[in-house]
């Protein structure tokens, strides 16, 4: 993990822009602490992290305001990283489907998604190795994700996350039914009731199926963007209830 620049924020957090490898990431963590910080990974949509910056820097803002250190990392095809054209086509179909009023079918969801939950949890994973690595960030670590197969996949298979916040807002393989059975940790689910681009009987097919005893389904009416503030606010009292 290299450093590559750093600032100070509200209530003197520390944002540094990182690379590890290709990969661009940014840490934000707390001002000076005796112990070290329990950690929240959080997981952008593939929109690129300059475009969602404002959304991820209030969360981390809002997440130091309780002790928690946050870290993020561009999505494969994502952002300034290089350019993946089978990703591209697969977005292609699916707008072509969408704009076309066709279903959109599991050999478009398969194309779309499943490449990127297997490049994109192993990223994550190295990541947790070097985030954990540093003196000011210990554990235990959550996950808050916008690409719910990426959250399901690595509730299975990485053992240092705790909990995950996972927002039911993408199309879901239905590979991704079978791994949710073997999810254990606590989740909280939040779920806008009309998202007019995804599936709700998938996210919610998909909710019943996770194996966890603790489990959440926070539901609300509105859009993709429409999440309400205490929506948030709840998932971060979750949080607050399992990484501290």
């Amino acid at each position: 993990m290299h450093f590559t620049s750093e600032q100070r924020l509200d209530d003197g957090v520390l944002e540094r822009e990182f690379t590890l490898g290709e990969i661009p990431g940014i840490l934000w963590t707390p001002g000076p602490a005796s112990a070290p910080a329990p950690l929240i990974l959080l997981s952008p949509p593939p929109l690129g992290l300059r475009k969602m910056y404002p959304r991820l820097a209030a969360r981390a803002l809002h997440s130091a305001a309780h002790g928690y250190a946050t870290a993020t990392i561009e999505l494969p095809g994502s952002g300034d990283r290089p350019r993946w054209p089978a990703a591209e086509q697969a977005v292609a179909d699916l707008r072509r489907a969408m704009g076309a009023g066709e279903p959109v079918g599991d050999e478009i969801i398969d194309a779309l998604i499943l490449p990127l939950v297997e490049r994109a949890v192993p990223e994550w994973q190295a990541a947790l190795d070097a985030l954990l690595s540093l003196p000011e960030i210990g554990g235990p670590v959550g996950y808050s994700g916008g690409v719910i197969s990426i959250g399901t996949r690595l509730a299975v298979v990485e053992p240092r996350i705790s909990a995950a916040v996972l927002f039911a807002g993408s199309f879901i393989p239905r590979a991704m039914f079978e791994e949710a059975r073997r999810v254990t940790i606590p989740l909280h689910v939040l779920l806008q009731w009309d998202d007019e681009g995804n599936d709700r009987q998938a996210a919610l097919d998909l909710f019943d199926a996770f194996g966890s005893r603790e489990k959440t389904l926070n539901a609300n009416m509105g859009g993709h963007t429409g999440v309400p503030q205490f929506a948030g606010d709840a998932a971060g009292q979750f949080f607050n209830r399992h990484l501290k």
